[in-house]
Order: C-alpha cells, then structure tokens, then sequence
C-alpha cells in the first residue's frame, strides 16, 4: 500500500516549513517511531510575545514503512499541505498507483538547548 505525507498545519499561524534535518534516506526501513524530519515554523503571523516568533517539531512515523520518495530536501520551505514523502508497506511495491492514504504521524515539539540563556 501507498501512503502519503502532506506537510500538516501544526499551527494555525504557520504557513509554510523550513526543513531542518532529514533522519532517513530514501529506501530505508521504517519501524514504527522512526523519525523522518525536523521543522521550523515561522510564527511571526502571531501575536508578539517575549520569545522568538519560531517553532521547532519533528515528525516520527507512526506506520511501518519503507520511505520510497523524499519531496524536499535541506532548507527547502513547502507550504502546508505540500507533499513531502511518498511511502509504500512492501519494501519493493510499485510506486505507479495513487497513494491509499495518509501516513501515520506523531508530531514532537522540540526545545532547542541554545535558545536558553540567549538573550
């Protein structure tokens, strides 16, 4: 079976993703929990508030799959909705078929060690 991943609307402020970091390269395994990417959002569209207007988050798998097609690379920014991945459950599945639905995921905030003490 084939799934696919949109990038999800995390915040209702966000409108697009900056791709920070890429857990897995095309073709390996998945199991369940496996982390795919790290993403910042840019929440200046928000109200101002006394830390920055970003979001960090990675999204982990919640499926056991092969990732077969990666749609952004390093820095890229896809709005919400793009498509970021394409998966498949056999590890050799033909990738000619529209995708069944979409896969699983968990979505994980993350505090980065250097925004404490910065001023």
């Amino acid at each position: 079976m084939l799934l696919n991943l949109p990038l999800p609307r995390i915040n209702r402020y966000m409108t697009t993703a900056i791709i920070d970091k890429i857990h897995v390269a095309t073709g390996s395994a998945m199991p369940l929990g496996s982390k795919l990417l790290e993403l910042t959002l840019d929440l200046s569209a928000a109200a101002p508030h006394d830390c920055p207007p970003v979001g960090h988050y990675c999204l982990i798998i919640r499926d056991r799959v092969w990732l077969r097609r990666l749609y952004v690379d390093l820095g890229d920014e896809p709005a919400v909705g793009a498509n970021l991945a394409m998966f498949s459950t056999e590890a050799d599945e033909p990738l000619d078929g529209p995708p069944s639905r979409q896969a699983r995921i968990a979505i994980v905030g993350i505090v980065p060690v250097l925004s404490w003490g910065e001023a």
